[in-house]
Parts: C-alpha cells; structure tokens; sequence
C-alpha cells in the first residue's frame, strides 16, 4: 500500500525508499526490518545527548502525569517558569526575557516581529531587515525572506519581503564588514539577522569569531538589532555552548532550539534584551506583542528542556563535546581522495564538497549519495554535493569510523 505522507524536502517522483524506524538509541536508528542506521546528523541537528535519553524520557514521563497543555496566554506553569530562569542564568546577560514557540523558524519569526515592533513602540519605524548571503532561517515567510533566494523558495517569491543583503564573510570579511557599514550610513535597517559562525543549510559555510564581532560592533554603535540564530549552532555543535560566545558578543535577540530539549520534542525560544521587552510593555493593549501558538511553552516540552539543561549542568557534557570534535579532527584529516575538497571543520561540525561539475542543492549527486550511505547503514543527507557529520555527541568510534569509511568508499565509487 503506498503510505498517504507527504515528507519534507523530499522528492517522492524519484521513489526513493524510506526506512520506517521503530526505535532509537544513543547514536542508531532501528528500522521494522531489523536495520541498524548511524544517525551522523542527529536526525537534523536536532539531537545532542542521544536518542532517548533517559533523564529526557523519565522527565517526559513524569510531566505527562501532571499538566500536558495550558494555554500560556496570561497563565502560566512551573517548567515554563523554570526553564526560563535556567536558560536567563546561562545565555548572555542583556538577555533578560523568554519568549516561547515551537520550531527553529518560529523563532525567527517572533526575532523579526520584536525587531520591527520594538522600532514601531518607539515611535520610529524601521522597516527593513539586512541579512547575509547564502543564509538559511527556516522556511516560514518571515524566515524565507530573510534566507536565500533559491530553489528553496523560488515559488513563494510574491509572499517574501525584500531584505538588505550583506556579502557571506569569504576570507578576510572585509568586504561584508564595509557592506554593513554602508547600509547603516544610508539608512539603518531595524536588525540584522546572522547564523554565528557557521551558515547551516547554506553548505555549512564557516567564517571566523572576529568578523562575527565586527558585525556586532557596527550594529551597537549605529543602533541596529543584532539577532543571532543559534538554532543550529547553539547546543555545543560549534564547540561552545553558544557559537556567540567564541566572538565575545552579546545579541541583542537569541534564537534557539533544535537541541534546547536534547532533540526529543519540539520547542523554541526567543530571548530578548529588557529594552524590546519594555518597548512592547505598557498601558496600551495595542502595543503588546502580537505572537502566539497554540502550545506555546507546552508543559511537556519544557520538562523535557529542563532534563536537557540539568545534563548540561550535572554531567561532563562540555568535556564530550572537545572529545568529539578531537576524534572529529583525525578522522576528517586522515580523508584523502582527489573527489573530496574544500574539507573544513568547527566544533562537532565537519564538511566537505565532492567534485561535482553541477554542484549546487539540485545536483545529481546528492539522492545517489543518499542512497549509498543508506546501503552502508547511515543517516547522511547531503546538501548537494556537500556532505557534514553532525553527530550525537555519544557517539563511539565504531560508528565514527564506519561514517568516514564509507565518506571514503563514496569518493571512490560514486563521485565523478
């Protein structure tokens, strides 16, 4: 019988098998036919500790028999209070409010709309938002528009906005350093939106800490919101708890998720510096802050991302996270075959292109190379011809050399 699912980014005129998984563990999925899959890229950047972890699922479990909804317009519960204290004692000090949602590009949405609200309460509204190239935020409409235009959204085009476009910060980022000034010497766009460090869906594309700061800098001198969208990069994947901290910066907006729960259930935060809260704080109901779903701050979700954050507390998360990137770093080094360039690393993170004469997101190689990890037992998407690792940070050196061996096998057998 042919399944009813319309799956996410996935082009079901090639009929491509999908594996259906009935349970996972630490760094493996399990399939109804008794496959064993490594999950190189945490099912989407989403899980840090490993699959159903058990200070995750017992916390999950005992919250399901307490509250499972409410909704959070003008009330409130403990593991949403909770949690807000916990993430206020370990995200940068400006940031000193929580705004609950549900998915990574919610999270952006709730950052823009603060930024242009805050400007609007002020009784200055700003309009535009710059961005920076090659960019990804989600695939919402405020999201889409401040990522690439591409293929991603080329059939949304007349919903998007239009956005002030920095260059990506290709050697030294001069040059999107200069652009920045320029756009804030002619007319200051209300924020600029940046993934810190490393651009996800763009092709895990890294620049360095101090042009990150440097950007920083121009915005707090020429009064311009700076949002950072950790969604991806916080969690410890670039090595830091937080890619922003390797910059010594503050944002002005947070946005995070992916692994705010351990990757086990969905939720999102924006955090916010006390000036946007108070822009949107006051006596005239039509000043609030217009944003909600309805399960914002679901009481299960939020038990499960206090679990998250006690493991970061509780247990040597940080020391896992060098140890992995340490083995990341020898494996990725001892790659060598003439169809794998550009390799390149931060923190858990590694990459690489394969040559490839069509290389961007629609290239050929992309569902062949799928194909050949699934028939090598991994999870591995590649982007195009870009292939990353992105593990759970449990992972063994078993599973981690049967992903570079079979990196390896690829450009051997597959790649032109």
């Amino acid at each position: 019988m042919t399944s009813p699912v319309w799956h996410p980014f996935t082009q079901h005129g090639l009929n491509e098998d999908i594996p259906r998984v009935v349970r996972a563990e630490g760094a493996a999925l399990y399939t109804d036919d008794g496959r064993r899959f490594v999950d190189a890229i945490s099912s989407w950047w989403v899980t840090t500790h490993g699959h159903c972890h058990p200070r995750i699922m017992a916390a999950i479990r005992e919250q399901t028999n307490h509250l499972d909804q409410l909704i959070f317009a003008g009330w409130t519960h403990a593991p949403a209070e909770a949690l807000a204290r916990d993430l206020f004692e370990i995200t940068p000090a400006p940031l000193q409010h929580v705004f609950f949602s549900d998915s990574g590009s919610t999270s952006v949405e709730v950052a823009l709309k603060m930024a242009l609200g805050y400007w609007l309460n002020r009784g200055e509204p700003r309009h535009r938002i710059a961005v920076m190239e090659h960019s990804y935020h989600g695939d919402t409409i405020g999201a889409m528009s401040v990522g690439e235009r591409g293929v991603y959204n080329r059939a949304y085009q007349p919903l998007l906005f239009d956005v002030d476009t920095i260059p990506f910060p290709a050697a030294d980022g001069e040059a999107a350093i200069a652009a920045l000034e320029r756009l804030c010497a002619q007319d200051p766009p209300a924020a600029l939106i940046v993934e810190p460090l490393i651009l996800g869906a763009g092709g895990m594309l890294i620049y360095p800490p101090h042009v990150l700061k440097a950007l920083r800098d121009i915005c707090a001198r020429e009064g311009v919101l700076f949002i950072a969208d950790e969604v991806m990069t916080g969690w410890g994947r670039t090595g830091t708890l937080f890619a922003c901290e390797q910059a010594g910066i503050a944002p002005d907006i947070m946005c995070l998720s992916k692994g705010l729960t351990g990757g086990a259930v969905p939720l999102a935060v924006t955090l916010a510096t006390r000036d946007i809260f108070d822009a949107h704080r006051s006596e005239d109901r039509g000043k609030m802050f217009f944003h909600s779903s309805s399960y914002t701050a679901n009481p299960i979700a939020c038990a499960a991302a206090n679990a998250n954050l006690a493991i970061w507390r509780e247990e040597p998360v940080r020391k896992r996270i060098l140890d992995l990137t340490y083995r990341q770093t020898k494996r990725l080094n001892a790659l060598d075959h003439s169809a794998i360039v550009n390799k390149r690393q931060l923190g858990t993170i590694t990459a690489m292109e394969f040559v490839d004469p069509y290389g961007d997101y629609l290239s050929a190689m992309a569902p062949a190379l799928g194909r050949f990890f699934r028939g090598r037992g991994l999870l591995l998407r590649p982007m195009g011809n870009t292939v990353y690792v992105m593990p759970p940070y449990c992972i063994d050196d078993a599973d981690l050399d049967a992903i570079y061996d079979a990196i390896l096998a690829a450009a051997r057998e597959v790649a032109i």
